[in-house]
């Protein structure tokens, strides 16, 4: 048995480049808001924002190919099974493809479909639509992304995801710079530069596998690739992960139209405070993304000791950064609402519903530190099943608290995190340390 001191170190080995990628994806997302914020028109923010719920439900969506590869490579790596790591990433790469030419052939329809669920003024509708038919085309990339980041991930490899996730996002950053303050381009220039930063991610992910990694695809065979056995229980584990994600997404969605429905104003206002509740899950993600890479190892090494003392000590490690997320928000939450707009009556009203943003670190903990657990173990019915409770908790308390206005989505958003870390905590006894799912 390892001692507790070698399980902490893993942790913080895994969990700080998995942090520190992490917390430059809402950090792309905080300069398209500030960019967008700074317009002479609050309808570029609100553009933007339901533009990004709709890749939320395309990428999101797709996020088994990540989620699933993660946990299978890493009990294939805890095993010995070399060979078997290489053909989960050209099943990955496979199915990202595929995907992607399905949504490319559907991506009017899904326009269609997505917009006449939101109600958002026609001039904001409009520019989205913009912004969704340019980003599109970086489907391929970021599908195929996915499963490098879940291989590496496998492989204990915190430190690969952590290089592409920097430079997929600092070259984004650079072209919205360029195209929207220099060449004076708006949502479409947000759009293109996701595009061509998605493909240069692509490109970087394939030059390190193949430099540290080629020895895993020296012998493969393409009927290997496509067995119907390997796919069936990698879609298997995909399915129930898909059901799990769109849930969160819908949900996540629904909040969204919900504020547009409000108002303009209340949709500009929590597209702001949005981007802290992606910074807080970001971060404490990186712990959550550690325990997908050593729950799967020792579910792999058939090691149930080192598994349940690494699940307490993620927990410890996840709870006291949120306590420091915390006091971060409580000290420095209204002047950070500066950095993504400059519209002082829009800050002015933000600045009531700050306190949902300030007990979000803590609340949430559970609900994200188990899904990294329950994925690593391939648990994906636990999964399933708890958010689907969650979320019909959640659909039953807009409905109820809707009559509060902003207030009563928030709560209803924060009853969603609180129902899925409860849930999977009783489930977990089942479904990770008992009789239950093997994977």
């Amino acid at each position: 048995m390892q001692h507790p001191e070698g399980i902490n170190k893993q942790i913080v080995r895994l969990a700080i480049p998995n942090i520190i990628s992490n917390f430059s994806i809402p950090l792309l997302g905080a300069v398209d808001t500030a960019l967008m914020g700074r317009l002479e028109s609050e309808n570029y923010l609100g553009a933007v924002g339901l533009g990004g719920v709709l890749f939320s439900f395309i990428y999101w969506g797709f996020g088994f190919l990540r989620m699933a590869t993660t946990g299978l490579t890493a009990q294939a790596f805890g095993a010995n099974n070399n060979a078997a790591c290489g053909y989960l990433l050209l099943r990955g790469v496979f199915i990202g493809i595929t995907a992607s030419l399905l949504l490319f052939s559907l991506q009017w329809h899904l326009a269609d479909i997505s917009f006449a669920l939101i109600d958002a003024s026609p001039e904001v509708e409009q520019l989205a639509r913009t912004y969704f038919h340019i980003r599109i085309y970086a489907a391929p990339a970021t599908l195929c992304l996915h499963a490098f980041h879940g291989v590496f991930l496998g492989l204990q490899n915190a430190h690969y995801p952590m290089l592409l996730t920097i430079l997929v996002n600092l070259v984004n950053v650079v072209l919205n710079l360029v195209f929207v303050k220099l060449l004076g381009m708006k949502v479409e220039g947000v759009a293109l530069a996701t595009v061509i930063a998605q493909y240069i991610g692509i490109c970087l992910a394939s030059v390190l596998f193949f430099t540290r990694y080629r020895s895993l695809l020296t012998k493969w065979d393409i009927r290997e690739v496509l067995s119907l056995s390997k796919l069936k229980r990698f879609l298997s584990i995909s399915g129930d992960i898909f059901i799990r994600t769109l849930c969160l997404v819908f949900s996540h969605a629904f909040f969204t139209a919900k504020s547009a429905a409000l108002s303009d104003t209340v949709l500009a206002i929590n597209t702001i405070l949005l981007q802290f509740i992606n910074l807080m899950s970001f971060a404490i993600d990186g712990f959550a993304f550690a325990a997908e890479s050593l729950i799967g190892k020792y579910k792999g090494a058939r090691d149930m000791q080192n598994l349940k003392r690494t699940t307490r000590h993620i927990f410890l490690w996840a709870f006291l950064f949120g306590g420091v997320l915390m006091g971060i928000f409580v000290l420095f939450g209204e002047r950070l609402l500066h950095l993504f707009t400059n519209q002082i009556t829009l800050i002015a009203q933000a600045k009531p519903y700050l306190v949902w943003i300030v007990v979000a670190p803590i609340v949430n903990v559970a609900a994200y530190i188990w899904d990294g657990i329950f994925l690593g173990a391939t648990a994906s019915r636990g999964l399933r099943n708890s958010v689907i409770v969650a979320t019909v908790l959640f659909f039953g308390a807009v409905y109820l608290l809707i009559p509060f206005g902003n207030h009563g989505l928030w709560g209803a958003l924060t009853l969603l995190l609180v129902a899925r870390g409860v849930s999977l905590t009783v489930l977990a006894p089942k479904y990770l340390f008992g009789t239950g799912e093997e994977g």
